[in-house]
């Protein structure tokens, strides 16, 4: 059981440490976005992916680890939390004691992750929104209004005010 216990611990740790390179790099986006710089950004979302894939391999681990624990002590696996196994571990207090501070350390990090990620949610929204205005400014200046000149037959002839046909004109 220690030995499986170690096990957990070692996987607990790596994910942590895993988290807090992708924390970094999530604080590293929220000047990038800031600034707007686009290559930036997909460098540091390319990078932020390989992490990703590392915490993946390394969940896979962390649960096989779980269940195994779950068979040696015959506990269900879906209510064995890891608040749960650091209690029955009082009579380890070694182990308790580490598991209990990795998984405080995971609870920080994780904390941590959420705030910066929810800070550059808005910050990117706040991009796409301004984005967004441009386009609108823009589509607007082209719909100009039209003079008010009519045809014979009360149809509108008139002509959109500053606008050409859309293409550039190289004699102007």
């Amino acid at each position: 059981m220690a030995s499986l216990i170690e096990n957990l611990i070692s996987v607990l740790e790596q994910e942590n440490s895993e988290y807090e390179i992708l924390l970094e790099l999530s604080r590293k986006k929220t000047p990038v976005i800031i600034k707007g710089d686009i290559e930036r950004l997909q460098e540091i979302t390319d990078e932020e992916q390989n992490v990703i894939d590392r915490i993946s391999h390394l969940e896979k681990k962390r649960e096989e680890h779980i269940h195994d624990i779950a068979d040696v002590i015959n506990k269900d696996v879906e209510l064995l939390k890891l608040e749960n196994l650091v209690r029955m571990l009082e009579k380890s207090p070694k182990e308790q004691k580490r598991l209990s501070e990795v998984h405080d350390k995971l609870r920080v990090t994780l904390s941590q992750m959420r705030n910066v990620n929810a800070q550059n949610k808005e910050l990117l929204e706040e991009a796409l929104g301004m984005v967004e205005f441009d386009l609108n400014l823009l589509q607007a200046m082209k719909r100009a209004p039209e003079t008010a000149n009519y045809n014979k037959g009360a149809y509108s002839a008139g002509s959109v005010i500053g606008s050409n046909s859309g293409s550039f004109d190289a004699r102007q």
